[in-house]
């Protein structure tokens, strides 16, 4: 049996990436084992990558993809046991966000609770500012 105990990478961040820390994104533990299981079994790389878009009912939506490398730009905020990079544009939106999982059968899922959105939807993945 696999363990989902997620863990931090202490290497430097590649050159061309800064820095980041909890302030800008939190992951929860249980966020972060829900992550690092994930980033097991999909095995599509060991990075989270949390992006904010235009889309969903309220007009700005919210993007987790795995990757395999970090990109020109990037922050890398080591958080919730495992590697999330944003890009700057994204940190715009996303500075205090936390970031939770539940295991609940209704509403479970990943939860953003983001203190730039002045409107999110009942759903939680889109919101405006």
């Amino acid at each position: 049996m696999e363990s989902a105990t997620p863990v931090v990478v202490a290497a430097p961040a590649p050159e061309s990436v800064r820095e980041g820390n909890e302030n800008l994104v939190r992951l929860t533990a249980s966020a972060g084992a829900k992550v690092a299981a994930l980033i097991a079994r999909e095995r599509q790389g060991e990075f989270l990558r949390i992006a904010i878009s235009g889309g969903g009912c309220n007009g700005l939506s919210y993007k987790l993809s795995f990757t395999p490398a970090p990109r020109r730009g990037d922050i890398l905020v080591r958080t919730g046991g495992t590697l999330v990079l944003v890009d700057p544009k994204t940190a715009l939106y996303l500075k205090g966000t936390h970031l939770d999982y539940s295991h609940a059968m209704v509403a479970g899922g990943f939860k953003f609770t983001n203190p730039n959105a002045k409107a999110s939807c009942s759903c939680g993945e889109s919101f405006s500012v």
